[in-house]
């Protein structure tokens, strides 16, 4: 009974979803629906500062059911085609070059989760995703999480992201991993809404909440489509204003985005947070998917 309940649940359910979320059903427990997150994870050194951002990243992990997983989509790791990371202990990647001895030194020995990443497999076919044993988890991963769950205890897979792939594509791969929210995994997107590394201004990079105009124009307009549920025009980005073209300059930091938006069911609302524009060209802007407040 509990499981038919489960599938009602499902607003957009299609016969592939339900079909993926029976085979899920028989490995891990059921549990409702788990929020999903996108974080603006920024600058690596985040990693070892207390910060407003930070401490944002401590303060959601607050409102979380205990995860029995985290899959987390980084900016930080594109293939030919997608891969889940499938090895039972992931090496933290420090993928960054040019910071503090002090940043190097961190581990973040979290275990992986081989099990999921074969029922995952197993729901997206082996045609569309592959097993990967070599990665770890990189910045966009560790960085986050290591706020989040500081102990390591929690098992952390890595999605990555096909660099082949359309917007389209990957919102529609991304609507494939709804029944993992009812089998205990926490879905990250790690990225930055706005992010455009080349116009930085470096010389104003402690200076809270400048943005440039364009990247005001950009974030204002991306939180106005998420708050509209307006998913089809953020797809369609590559072909907004010329602002939205100067803060997603490439696609890597924007398509986690798109990974959290897909998993947003009826009923549900996303809420900012850490939602501030740094060093002219980036937001840290972060969103939790999940029951609006008392429903």
């Amino acid at each position: 009974m509990e499981f038919l309940q489960l599938l009602a649940a499902l607003p957009f359910a299609t016969p592939l979803a339900l079909r993926e979320l029976r085979g899920l059903a028989e490995s891990l427990p059921s549990t409702e629906p788990m929020p999903v997150l996108f974080l603006g994870h920024g600058s690596p050194m985040n990693a070892i500062e207390d910060n407003a951002f930070t401490r944002g990243f401590r303060t959601i992990a607050g409102t979380l059911p205990a995860p029995a997983a985290v899959l987390c989509v980084s900016a930080h790791w594109e293939t030919p085609g997608s891969f889940v990371t499938a090895m039972p202990q992931p090496r933290t990647i420090h993928d960054f070059g040019g910071f503090p001895p002090a940043l190097y030194q961190v581990q973040y020995p979290a275990p992986g989760a081989p099990a999921v990443a074969e029922e995952m497999r197993g729901m997206l076919g082996a045609s569309t995703l592959g097993l990967d044993t070599s990665w770890g988890l990189d910045h966009g991963c560790w960085s986050v999480l290591i706020h989040m769950f500081p102990d390591a205890t929690v098992p952390v897979l890595q999605l990555s992201l096909d660099y082949t792939a359309s917007p389209e594509a990957h919102y529609a791969l991304a609507r494939r991993l709804a029944p993992l929210r009812r089998k205990g995994i926490l879905i990250v997107g790690s990225g930055n809404m706005v992010h455009n590394l080349r116009r930085v201004a470096w010389d104003r990079l402690g200076e809270a909440g400048f943005g440039f105009d364009w990247a005001v124009e950009a974030g204002e307009w991306m939180k106005a489509a998420i708050r509209a549920r307006d998913h089809a025009a953020l797809q369609r980005y590559a072909t907004q204003s010329e602002a939205v073209k100067l803060a997603v300059p490439t696609p890597e930091h924007f398509l986690p985005l798109l990974y959290t938006l897909a998993l947003q069911e009826e009923g549900e609302e996303a809420a900012l947070f850490n939602d501030e524009y740094v060093a002219g060209a980036l937001t840290m802007t972060s969103l939790r998917i999940g029951p609006k407040s008392g429903g």
